[in-house]
């Protein structure tokens, strides 16, 4: 019974989001575990959440694929996300496969702001050095 009223109460606090994917959360209970599906506001973008994540191998692969690298994904660009993040390794890879460091964000800003403003030293320097090329 407490199982149901839980799992009740989370679809329904869930349910207040509207959009396009869903994603599976699970979540431990006492006596066991329920999975429910929550839907989320916005699509998924893999090659951006692989930035985030740091995971090079992926990032390469869908470049390979053929992955837009200059796509806004909430607003930002990849090389935006690995700016930010501090991903030096990953920035390059974009740069590399044309990434545009003079983009804007939908708020008005470049990779090398986010990189500045969240203290990644060695993303700003990265993007310093490919701008005076």
């Amino acid at each position: 019974m407490q199982k149901t009223i839980v799992v009740s109460v989370l679809v329904l606090a869930l349910s207040v989001f509207s959009g396009k994917a869903f994603t599976p959360m699970t979540f431990s209970l006492s006596d066991g575990e329920a999975t429910i599906l929550m839907e989320i506001g916005f699509d998924k973008s893999p090659l951006h959440l692989s930035v985030v994540k740091g995971d090079l191998e992926t990032v390469q692969k869908l470049l390979q694929m053929g992955a837009d690298v200059n796509q806004k994904w909430n607003g930002m660009t990849p090389a935006m996300y690995a700016a930010r993040h501090n991903r030096v390794e990953i920035l390059n890879v974009l740069i590399a496969n044309g990434a545009n460091l003079k983009q804007k964000c939908d708020k008005g800003h470049t990779a090398s702001y986010y990189a500045k403003h969240s203290g990644a030293k060695d993303a700003t320097a990265l993007i310093a050095q490919t701008l005076t090329k």
